[in-house]
């Protein structure tokens, strides 16, 4: 296993919180019995970039213009999230991979640098695993992998508790009928490292994303899947070493559990911590995670 260095982060210009319009096409593609919605522009090599909670595909809004001046960046709604349709199911870690071996397909593109963040991590982690002929390099940003050893630090004491929370089928939608925006602030401020939240567009949009129920039960479903996905990922890494490129960027929240559950596994590992950043990295910290992409992006690109 090689466990490559990048060096010290360098200085990058400001980038905007929201890219232009013209920067972005927002269409809807037909994949694996659902229909995503998807953002994407600019051209060159593909950037598939995966989100999390309570996010769209805004979320990679301070860094999609960038991306984008250099590469085909392609930012779908998760199933059921965002604009996409709100799925009966399919919310484990295989499902919502082959979700995005279509993506690439419905956008013509052999392969991409896949980033994952937060729930978008243990799909983005299986692509790169079941399917490297299609993954030029892999990123996972603040996230975990299934119950991969390594993170035991993370869990010592226990999953967070929103996980039983959201575990349990219709309660939390229930208890929160009338407080959604209430609820996806606290994790939009818990998610910067100063508790301030993040730019006031970009919270409005998430808020609107999981207003209404159904929303807030496809969120949730993610976290129902949990157990499936965490077989899914333990039967996976039994049969097979991930070695596509890989790269681990911790914030303030999951730190280095990624890289510790990947180590054992992995082929070319690389782990950066952003020490600045809270656990939403490309709001938080969107000039310092540029300045560990590009560099990476780069390198596995040739």
């Amino acid at each position: 296993m090689s466990i490559p260095s990048i060096p010290s982060i360098p200085s990058i210009p400001s980038i905007p919180s929201i890219p232009s319009t013209s920067a972005v096409t927002v269409s809807k593609v037909d994949v694996n019995g659902t229909t995503l919605n998807v953002a994407s522009g600019g051209g060159g090599p593909a950037v598939l970039l995966l989100h999390g909670f309570p996010h769209t595909w805004r979320v990679w809004s301070p860094v999609f213009a960038e991306l984008a001046s250099r590469h085909r960046v392609i930012a779908p709604d998760l199933r059921g999230l965002g604009d996409s349709d709100r799925a009966s199911g399919g919310y484990d870690a295989r499902t919502l991979s082959r979700d995005m071996v279509g993506v690439l397909e419905a956008f013509g593109e052999s392969s991409a640098v896949v980033v994952g963040l937060d729930a978008g991590g243990p799909p983005a982690f299986l692509l790169g695993l079941e399917h490297p002929e299609l993954v030029n390099g892999l990123v996972l940003i603040e996230s975990t992998v299934g119950r991969l050893p390594g993170a035991d630090e993370f869990f010592r004491a226990g999953p967070p508790w929103w996980f039983g929370f959201h575990a349990v089928p219709g309660l939390a939608e229930a208890v929160l009928a009338g407080n959604e925006a209430a609820y996806v602030d606290f994790f939009l401020r818990s998610g910067t490292a100063d508790g301030k939240g993040i730019d006031a567009a970009i919270r409005d949009a998430f808020v609107a994303a999981y207003r209404d129920p159904d929303s807030l039960r496809c969120a949730f479903e993610y976290y129902r899947a949990m157990p499936t996905s965490a077989e899914q990922i333990a039967d996976a890494v039994e049969r097979r070493r991930l070695t596509v490129p890989t790269l681990t960027v911790g914030g303030q929240v999951v730190g280095d559990a990624t890289a510790r559950q990947l180590r054992a596994i992995a082929d070319d590992l690389t782990s950066r911590i952003i020490p600045t950043s809270g656990h939403i990295v490309p709001l938080d910290a969107p000039a310092e995670l540029m300045a560990l992409l590009v560099p990476f992006i780069d390198r596995v690109l040739g």
